[in-house]
């Protein structure tokens, strides 16, 4: 069964994408820690992080990398955190985080954002990648 993850690639469940290559895509965090918030996931459904092959393992942190600096060049932050827990969602998915406290970083603490924000937090960042 696919995951909740694969649906949103597919388009069955709608998101607000930042960014998408061929093997890889990006959308914000629809329950974010902080503004900006955004998760970037493999299109192969793979559940445990260190179970990707190597290169695919390499080639997402190379995604990242370069959409995390799309979120720094779009969101006032002290820096970008990583976080790669993997519990909620079968689908290994690397959290990047736009960070000014601690508290934003440990999953306890969220914010709200209207559809308006989110829209316009997914093109600023896509114009930046």
């Amino acid at each position: 069964m696919a995951t909740i993850f694969t649906k949103i690639i597919n388009g069955e469940i709608p998101s607000y994408k930042v960014a998408e290559t061929e093997d890889f895509f990006a959308f914000l965090d629809i329950n974010p820690n902080a503004k900006g918030h955004t998760l970037c996931i493999p299109k192969k459904e793979v559940n445990k992080i260190f179970d990707l092959d190597e290169e695919t393992y390499l080639e997402l942190m190379k995604f990242s990398r370069k959409v995390a600096l799309a979120i720094r060049k779009s969101i006032e932050c002290k820096r970008v955190g990583m976080s790669v827990i993997g519990l909620e969602v079968p689908h290994v998915h690397v959290h990047l985080i736009p960070l000014n406290e601690m508290k934003e970083a440990t999953f306890g603490s969220k914010v709200k954002l209207s559809e308006a924000e989110f829209k316009e937090l997914a093109e600023k960042i896509s114009a930046n990648f």
